[in-house]
């Protein structure tokens, strides 16, 4: 893990809140959500991945 975040009182709360209503939304199963979630990060990881790649016109400048 790169980075380790901390969290005050407030946003904790709020955190909570949020992942409540996500497992709600998944009928109380914890596992279907935690799945989905990670299914979301990876599909976010990738387009985060190609937005942050050089272009291939500056690979072929720099590369």
């Amino acid at each position: 893990m790169d980075h380790i975040v901390r969290l005050d009182g407030r946003q904790e709360a709020a955190l909570q809140a949020i992942a409540d209503k996500f497992v709600a939304t998944h009928k109380g199963d914890v596992m279907k959500a935690l799945k989905e979630m990670i299914v979301l990060n990876g599909h976010l990881q990738e387009r985060l991945d190609a937005a942050t790649e050089p272009s291939s016109r500056s690979r072929r400048l720099f590369g």
